[in-house]
């Protein structure tokens, strides 16, 4: 097993193991005096939460709060299934996530439809949470969960219509979900500091996501905590690279578009050719061929091409 780590005061981060892959998805503890977990990835990971939880002292049965910041697989997934290992806990969701946590039959029929055959092994089971154990938080809403600690929500769409971000006040650092994109510490622990956008299907906007940016950076904050994957306290950095990024993923899709006249070949055709920049920028930083980064690295790419042609499409009148 690996040992939850402190990053900051009184914030621990679980690794979940999220499609098996190691820091890939987070659960972020807080333990403060109402002890509260941020995301839960899929059910997959709920026995990894556990066992995080039982290595900080903690008892499933202490937790007040579970807060997802989007109602996507990887994020809330396992909510419903942590529930019931957490009988005093509250789920605390964006307004327009709720009735799909309380409802998921549209989340299953969704990831159905994309993952085919590996929905059971990536996601089963996706448990529906009662109605009176969600907490819907509206943004500038609050929570208080200690003497000196009250959680601010913020809507932050760009990524999904139904994304929240949590400003924590005491650390001044937002727990920004996929707002912000993607932090790779792997990188980071070899001298490359390296940040991507996330552009997954269906609610991707890339005029919403700068602008939930330009929020974050008016909050002068000192750190960011990613969903995936962990802590950067370079958030001017974080987003510089983002909003870098983000004009070529658009640009670059844009062109595949025009070029690719078979649309069943956009997202393979956005997917390589994005990954090849990528992959060319980080050779250029020296990064081996071989790290084994390159393989998340094409995943995160593959999803982020799904919502860029889906975008597109709907952006040009075409098809859903």
């Amino acid at each position: 097993m690996k040992k939850p780590v402190q990053i900051t005061e009184n914030v621990f981060l679980i690794d979940d193991f999220d499609l098996s892959m190691a820091e890939r998805t987070g659960t972020y503890v807080l333990k403060e005096e109402k002890i509260t977990l941020i995301e839960t990835s899929a059910s997959p990971s709920v026995p990894y939460i556990l066992e995080g939880l039982g290595a900080l002292g903690i008892s499933p049965a202490d937790i007040s709060y579970i807060i997802v910041t989007h109602i996507h697989l990887d994020h809330a997934g396992g909510a419903g299934l942590m529930l019931k290992h957490c009988p005093e806990a509250k789920v605390i969701v964006h307004p327009k996530g709720a009735r799909h946590l309380s409802d998921p039959s549209r989340l299953i029929q969704g990831a159905k439809a994309v993952y085919g055959d590996k929905f059971k092994q990536l996601f089963d089971p996706i448990v529906e949470i009662p109605e009176d154990r969600l907490m819907i938080k509206d943004d500038g809403d609050t929570l208080q969960i200690g003497n000196n600690v009250a959680l601010e929500f913020l809507d932050t769409p760009g990524h999904a219509n139904h994304h929240f971000s949590i400003y924590h006040p005491r650390v001044n650092g937002i727990f920004s979900g996929d707002t912000a994109g993607i932090f790779y510490p792997q990188l980071y622990r070899k001298g490359i500091e390296f940040y991507l956008p996330s552009t997954s299907p269906n609610q991707f906007d890339p005029e919403k996501m700068l602008q939930s940016i330009n929020r974050f950076k008016e909050l002068k904050i000192d750190r960011v905590y990613f969903g995936h994957y962990g802590m950067s306290e370079n958030p001017g950095e974080a987003f510089r690279q983002v909003e870098s990024w983000l004009e070529i993923f658009v640009e670059e899709a844009k062109q595949v578009l025009i070029d690719e006249s078979d649309s069943a070949k956009h997202v393979d055709t956005i997917t390589q050719r994005l990954y090849d920049k990528i992959k060319t920028h980080l050779q250029q930083q020296g990064l081996e061929d071989s790290h084994p980064i390159y393989e998340l690295l094409y995943l995160d790419v593959n999803v982020s091409a799904m919502g860029l042609a889906h975008y597109l499409n709907k952006s040009n009148g075409g098809s859903r």
